[in-house]
């Protein structure tokens, strides 16, 4: 637990406030290697952090300083429980606390207190939420039988959707996890090359695979691959099955055309949970063909037991320049709808 302790106005500054740390390892960590945990606070939050020892003198305007404490309290409790604290997440309690002051709406959050941001833990790995969006993200696989992830690169959404599915699968409340995916093109043509059905698609499944060996044991994918707990299934072998006791991933779903997707939404059996990911600026159908992702989440938005995450490039959790490189793209396309709407 951290105390607040009375200091001496600062005149340079509005406020200032002293937290004090009861453990001095865990603060020491708290603070990160070279104090570079307190150094993105300051950065962030436009407020000036001083560590003591186990005192950090916090100086700055009142609602940063505010922020800032929220930020330290609540990385603080989560060393208390033996988490981690690595530079992500400080930029993860970072936008959530920013987020909650600009007064989104997350029912997860206490006004003011410590955030609590969803997890999902496998036996090798807990993931914790790094922006609200990941947040509702997570909580709505939870509670939904369809979710979609709708937005760009590096948000995390196929990522999350398969931990989530990994985590299920461990728990024992679903039999399998099929991953699907729009493989080589929108219209599938996959017999000219090499190698059984497996072989064929590995390449455009990768991502996929990366985030499952993040979530278990490397002999344990394996064996469910071999099993069948874990199936490749490219879109168009979908046809014709009901899927019951699953989570069903389908990725890169911008890429798939009304009838696919209408197709692979009606599959759904019973105990299953679908998560469908993609990102609809990215679409790679033919010009003129309508993008099944983006016709489903106009038409399902607002139907009980569907939700629909869409996140931004404020939820990139990659590379920070990756956020600008979306937005610089976002608004070059903007730029030129805008100059196709004038020419009409």
């Amino acid at each position: 637990m951290s105390r607040h302790l009375p200091s001496a106005p600062d005149t340079a500054l509005s406020s200032q406030l002293e937290l004090a740390f009861e453990d001095n390892r865990l603060a020491a960590q708290l603070y990160g290697d070279f104090d570079q945990n307190l150094a993105l606070i300051e950065q962030r939050l436009s407020v000036r952090a001083t560590p003591r020892g186990n005192h950090v003198l916090l100086m700055g305007s009142a609602t940063g300083v505010d922020q800032a404490r929220r930020v330290l309290e609540s990385l603080y409790g989560s060393l208390e429980e033996g988490r981690p604290v690595e530079i992500a997440d400080v930029d993860a309690v970072i936008r959530m606390i920013e987020s909650e002051d600009s007064q989104l709406v997350l029912p997860t959050m206490e006004k003011k207190g410590k955030v609590r941001m969803a997890q999902i833990a496998t036996r090798k790995a807990t993931i914790v939420a790094r922006t609200p969006a990941q947040d509702a993200y997570m909580r709505a696989m939870e509670r939904s039988e369809l979710v979609f992830g709708v937005g760009p690169a590096g948000t995390g959404k196929t990522y999350l959707a398969v931990a989530h599915a990994a985590t299920l699968l461990e728990r024992g409340d679903i039999n399998r996890i099929i991953l699907s995916r729009p493989a080589v093109e929108a219209g599938e043509r996959l017999g000219f090359l090499p190698g059984d059905m497996r072989e064929k698609v590995d390449p455009y499944l990768r991502p996929l695979y990366d985030a499952l060996y993040d979530m278990m044991h490397p002999e344990n994918v394996e064996r469910c691959l071999t099993t069948g707990m874990i199936e490749v299934a490219p879109l168009a072998f979908m046809r014709g099955r009901t899927l019951a006791n699953s989570v069903i991933i389908l990725d890169e779903a911008q890429n798939t055309t009304s009838m696919q997707m209408k197709m692979f939404l009606t599959r759904l059996g019973e105990n299953s949970k679908m998560i469908v990911t993609g990102d609809p600026t990215q679409v790679d159908l033919p010009r003129g063909e309508k993008s099944g992702l983006v016709e489903a989440v106009n038409l399902l938005d607002g139907i009980e037991g569907i939700h629909i995450t869409r996140f931004s490039d404020r939820d990139v959790v990659r590379h920070a320049l990756v956020g600008r490189i979306v937005r610089a793209y976002e608004a070059d396309t903007a730029k030129r709808l805008a100059t196709e709407a004038a020419g009409r």
